[in-house]
């Protein structure tokens, strides 16, 4: 599988959510955890979850009657790939400027705001 994978649409990360949440499951489990959010059609997660298993997105266990799903990579590593491909399109590279970004889209609490003083001072000391 190559560490490049290809950027998940809306559709394919709702998908990706829910094994990550759920863990390896099928098409049915993963129909009804999305069904009960918003209408969604079973066909259509079935063959989403084709184009996933093609594009390495997701594992498919075909041991069994019931073909079993599982996400191919973290949740984290799917966040950082992410996080990195808007980085640079939306941001030209600029870390200060995507955190900029983030934090005038939405308030952030007390907490969040610690969380990342927090993190910024272990990646400080990290990085030295």
């Amino acid at each position: 599988m190559a560490s490049e994978l290809p950027r998940p649409t809306d559709a394919e990360l709702e998908i990706l959510t829910v094994l990550w949440s759920h863990g390896p499951a099928t098409v049915r489990e993963v129909h009804e955890a999305i069904a009960a959010r918003k209408p969604t059609q079973y066909t259509t997660v079935l063959k989403l979850l084709q184009i996933m298993a093609e594009k390495g997105l997701v594992r498919r266990n075909e041991k069994q009657r019931a073909h079993i799903y599982e996400a191919a990579r973290p949740r984290e590593w799917t966040q950082r790939q992410l996080a990195g491909d808007l980085l640079q399109r939306a941001f030209n590279g600029s870390a200060r400027s995507l955190m900029l970004g983030a934090l005038s889209a939405r308030k952030a609490t007390r907490e969040e705001l610690s969380e990342l003083r927090r993190l910024l001072e272990e990646y400080e000391k990290g990085a030295r």
